[in-house]
């Protein structure tokens, strides 16, 4: 079932958790879908596994088949390996870096992505979901070489990719965090390896801080709201990672 973060005014964000739980081959992912009005987007649609409820979840507003948007954090399996199967039942156009446009198209049947991939640059850009916007803000290097956070300006809710990830359960991704020293144990090691370095860290603090963030969202686990979100932009650019913590022993002929 998919779980609300936001409804008010005609603009409903949706998060779905429980796919991919605990004894599962597959990693524990979210889903997001975004509706204003009659107008739809969803975000990291995953792999096949999640599609059938994210069919699911986007018929009560509209009919499926007429998303507009998929907007892909970066171009891992677990973000967008159901992409063909978007192609075919939708119109849809998927935003995603340009560093992956061309790689896109492996996921699919030849010629189902012809004129339907936006390459992002660089620098992010205003995608347009009817009378509202959604920000890809610029998030290379977290953990992707060309990667996007999206910013709902509406509900002001983050939703961050891979960065805020907390391992754990689907039932521990529908509680959001609150206070996050509890669950630094389920944060450090995966940010410690998947966060390319500090210096990438420490220039993203200072460019979401004057946003009026309500809620972190990120891709797998659970959501941080409430005093949890402050915390988390502090504690993340203090944290050594990547190549910080890379010395010659990572470096060697295996035995």
């Amino acid at each position: 079932m998919a779980i609300e973060l936001y409804n008010q005014g005609g603009h409903v964000c949706l998060m779905i958790s429980h796919l991919g739980d605990d004894g599962g081959e597959a990693v524990q992912a979210n889903q997001f879908v975004i509706v204003h009005d009659d107008h739809g987007a969803i975000i990291d649609p995953g792999g096949n596994v999640a599609y059938n409820e994210l069919i699911l979840a986007i018929s009560r507003f509209f009919p499926s088949h007429r998303l507009t948007q998929i907007l892909a954090s970066h171009a891992d399996p677990d973000i967008i390996a159901s992409l063909d199967r978007w192609m075919t039942g939708t119109e849809a156009t998927l935003y995603i870096s340009k560093l992956w446009e061309r790689f896109a198209p492996h996921f699919c049947k030849p010629g189902k992505t012809h004129g339907r991939i936006v390459g992002l640059p660089d620098s992010g850009a205003r995608i347009r979901l009817g009378n509202t916007e959604i920000v890809a803000l610029p998030a290379h290097f977290m953990h992707s070489e060309g990667n996007f956070q999206f910013w709902d300006p509406v509900s002001r809710i983050l939703f961050s990719g891979d960065l805020g990830v907390s391992l754990g359960s689907a039932a521990d991704a529908a509680q959001p965090i609150t206070s996050l020293r509890p669950h630094l144990g389920r944060m450090q090691p995966f940010h410690q390896r998947y966060m390319v370095s500090s210096k990438i860290l420490r220039m993203w603090a200072r460019m979401v801080r004057p946003l009026p963030i309500r809620m972190i969202v990120p891709q797998h686990g659970a959501p941080l709201a409430g005093a949890a979100v402050q915390e988390f932009i502090d504690w993340i650019e203090q944290l050594e990672c990547g190549i910080d913590l890379m010395t010659q022993d990572n470096y060697r002929l295996p035995a």
